[in-house]
């Protein structure tokens, strides 16, 4: 579908990769609802972009009642938020984990269900979610996330074939590691030497192109990662075998330390 003159509502908007996708879809002429927690970094942006502004909870549910409300009529949908969850889970609290779900799983799907009705009725529109390479693969000291993401994405290629012939898209965007933004950047990860990064940018153009061209799956990513992420996907157990000789389960840790 075309993004000019769409109304979309872009969740997540406050972090890095949010403005990046925000400021991608209006330059492509989309009508912009930035919803977000941090209403300090949310007004700048929603005043820059000539763009409403709604901050919300999306780990609440009436927040998330009250932020469709308001919201009104929606063209497309970008459910970009998500809260790491990395960490060995018996060392999770029982409120962290409800609120990864809550937040990376359960609002997205939320989101759509509330948002169906209408597009079905208009034969139109589009439903994109931010998933990961995490969704693809999974990797050590990061079983809550992969959960969330590996979710995201089985809901989404479902999704995808229950809309077919209604006019309404679906798509998942899955990048890897984002140089400049995201949950590895602000943890003071360091990745292993040689490993290749996206851009904020760049994902934010797979996002574009997902809902222009209706893809179902789009990975944001180097090509090495790309293959990597699918053979590991067929093979796990040499995918962790392959994690354990590179120290995987160390970089990650590392990272987990911070949240």
């Amino acid at each position: 579908m075309k993004l000019n003159g769409a109304t979309v509502l872009l969740t997540g908007a406050t972090g890095g990769i949010g403005h990046a996708i925000a400021r991608r879809l209006k330059a492509d002429g989309a009508q912009l609802i930035l919803t977000g927690r941090k209403a300090d970094v949310l007004a700048p942006l929603a005043a820059e972009l000539g763009a409403r502004s709604i901050v919300a909870d999306l780990g609440d549910a009436a927040a998330l009642d009250r932020l469709l409300e308001e919201a009104g009529r929606i063209d497309v949908l970008v459910a970009n938020a998500a809260l790491p969850g990395t960490g060995l889970l018996a060392d999770m609290s029982v409120e962290r984990i409800d609120a990864n779900l809550d937040v990376n799983l359960r609002a997205p799907i939320m989101l759509a269900k509330a948002l169906l009705p209408q597009l079905v009725e208009r034969k139109s529109g589009h439903l994109a979610f931010i998933g990961s390479l995490s969704g693809v693969v999974a990797s050590p000291g990061s079983a809550l996330y992969n959960a969330t993401k590996f979710g995201v994405r089985g809901f989404t290629a479902a999704l995808r074939q229950d809309l077919h012939g209604t006019g309404v898209g679906v798509s998942n965007i899955e990048p890897g590691f984002v140089s400049d933004a995201g949950m590895f950047v602000d943890s003071g990860m360091v990745l292993p030497a040689g490993t290749r990064t996206v851009t904020p940018e760049k994902v934010a153009a797979g996002v574009a192109r997902a809902i222009t061209k209706n893809k179902g799956e789009v990975l944001v990513a180097p090509i090495e990662l790309r293959i990597g992420a699918r053979l590991g996907s067929l093979a796990p157990g040499l995918n962790a075998a392959a994690q354990r000789r590179a120290g995987a389960a160390d970089i990650v840790g590392s990272h987990a330390g911070n949240h």
